[in-house]
């Protein structure tokens, strides 16, 4: 694969990662709130909140591997031109 290509690749999963980050923590929080009014639970409904911390982390890193790549494109393309 090329770079541009990696670099595409890690932009979309990035945003994939995004998308589905907000459908399980928001899915979970609602779950809790209901299981704090409902079922007696004891943790508040913010826990919930800090299953986005892993996905945060691979989100960052797609970002930064999608950078590096298409800075590696860049400088591959200049050095082809001198």
């Amino acid at each position: 694969m090329n770079m541009k290509s990696l670099s595409t690749l890690f932009s979309i999963l990035a945003i994939l990662l995004t998308n589905v980050m907000c459908g399980v923590v928001g899915f979970n929080y609602g779950k809790m709130v209901c299981g704090v009014e409902n079922a007696g639970y004891s943790a508040p409904a913010s826990t919930a909140l800090l299953l986005s911390i892993p996905y945060l982390i691979g989100i960052v890193v797609c970002m930064v591997l999608a950078f590096v790549f298409r800075k590696k494109k860049q400088t591959s393309v200049e050095e082809n031109k001198v």
